[in-house]
């Protein structure tokens, strides 16, 4: 333990002396988190000389298991690495009756080399040839969710704002409707308070373009790692007060069929060594000032969407979403104020000029999606790639041709098959994740819905 790190250590045990438990996290590939509990007794020992754990804790599948065909944690008999603890995620917990409070953690081998299928490091990592470049990215998310109602059947539905004096709940989409923002300000006070608890960077929350959603923002950090911790321990945090409240709440990417989907959209721009920056074009006179840096990053970003749509839509769920007319982008178009793109570049001035991604899922991996962001900008900055026809402002988008992979399958597809993903990814995670997401894509598959009940097992 450096001297730093326990000088933050004793100064949170000091601030905290109810303190009775720590609870470790760490995420795994598709950035749910796994945990593990500490008493306060054992925690000077774990920032001192880390924990051991099952290896393969940091490539689990949706299931929380291990995926068969790889034989990594069945044939190999999963060998432990060890996780450390990231000191300035040091948080109480708000919502636990119990005085357990938490921190992140991050794998390396035995021998304190970085883990190198652990999502904080993959990003780390990508991040690597933009820093090489001199350049300095900064970062915010936006994630969107669903409030569930309540229920006792099998089928989950959107909380809707009541119609006083009546059992009906208010339909329409009712956008950022200030009364049911008052019918939730119990849960939206207790995520801000619980958000200051944790210095969790968040701002705007709203509600969203269908009845039971909410968007909550983050604040723009110049640590890419710090804003995917922020982002998978915000959606913790949502989780952790709705439940509190006795309410359920989904990052699913579609749970409804006729409303629109989850999304995860990050905005990035990137600064020069003098803090200058590099999308702008300072000579131009236009709105924005969009200059050729700009244009070769959103290049680079439409080329390696197609190759990583399996990161932006990680699951057998997140496919639904990827369809026309639910509000989810199908092919690398870009525009200025434009929200039916895949790249839109928001109204901004000269100092915030930046691009949000708006491709991903709720469901995704933050770690893993921002790192294919940053290699799709390394690589269009590298070569100089060209992004295609703008889309004007307020252009209609009637018949968008759609090039994403629209299903799991061709998204792993084009994932596997493609150059430019292992120079970000490395070749081994490359394949670690195509067969983890094929694997679990062959248990989707594999379970007999009621669905085909209903339709097949009379009429054939």
């Amino acid at each position: 333990m450096t001297d730093a790190t326990r000088k933050a250590l004793d100064a949170y045990l000091a601030q905290h002396p109810d303190l009775a438990s720590l609870e470790i996290l760490t995420p795994d590939m598709n950035g749910i988190l796994r945990a593990k509990r500490i008493p306060r007794a054992e925690i000077e020992t774990f920032f001192d000389k880390g924990l051991t754990g099952p290896g393969t804790t940091p490539i689990m599948n949706t299931l929380g298991d291990c995926c068969e065909p790889l034989g990594l944690g069945t044939l190999d008999g999963d060998p432990d690495k060890r996780y450390w603890p990231v000191v300035d995620t040091l948080a109480p917990i708000p919502w636990l009756k119990s005085a357990t409070h938490q921190v992140l953690a991050n794998w390396t081998e035995l021998d304190g080399e970085p883990l190198g299928w652990s999502s904080r490091t993959l990003l780390a990592n990508a991040l690597k040839p933009l820093t090489e470049m001199g350049l300095k990215v900064v970062v915010a998310t936006e994630l969107e969710f669903y409030l569930l109602a309540d229920g006792d059947g099998p089928v989950p539905q959107p909380r809707l704002g009541r119609i006083l004096g009546t059992n009906l709940g208010q339909d329409g989409t009712q956008y950022c409707n200030p009364e049911d923002m008052a019918e939730f300000d119990d849960f939206l006070e207790a995520v801000r308070l619980a958000c200051e608890a944790q210095d969790i960077p968040a701002t705007t929350a709203h509600l969203e373009f269908a009845p039971g959603q909410f968007e909550i923002n983050l604040h723009h950090v110049d640590d890419v790692v710090t804003a995917c911790d922020h982002a998978v321990m915000l959606k913790r945090l949502i989780k952790g007060v709705a439940a509190s409240q006795g309410m359920g709440t989904t990052f699913m990417a579609k749970p409804f069929a006729d409303e629109p989907g989850n999304g995860l959209h990050i905005h990035i721009s990137v600064y020069d060594e003098d803090g200058n920056n590099i999308f702008v074009d300072p000579e131009s006179g236009e709105v924005p000032p969009i200059g050729p840096r700009m244009r070769d990053a959103i290049g680079g970003l439409g080329v390696m969407m197609k190759d990583c749509q399996a990161v932006f839509a990680p699951n057998a769920n997140s496919y639904r979403r990827l369809k026309p007319g639910c509000y989810a982008p199908l092919s690398p178009n870009w525009g200025y104020n434009h929200r039916n793109v895949s790249l839109r570049i928001p109204v901004s001035d000269a100092k915030n000029l930046r691009i949000e991604h708006r491709v991903a899922g709720a469901d995704a991996n933050p770690y893993l999606v921002l790192a294919a962001i940053l290699g799709g900008i390394h690589h269009g900055l590298a070569n100089h790639c060209e992004p295609g026809t703008r889309v004007a402002e307020g252009q209609f988008l009637e018949d968008e041709e759609i090039t994403l992979a629209t299903d799991w399958p061709r998204a792993l597809d084009n994932w596997l098959a493609s150059d430019i993903v292992p120079t970000y990814f490395g070749d081994h995670f490359t394949k670690l994740f195509e067969m983890t997401r094929r694997d679990e894509y062959q248990q989707f598959q594999a379970v007999i819905s009621n669905l085909d009940y209903q339709w097949y097992m009379r009429t054939v």
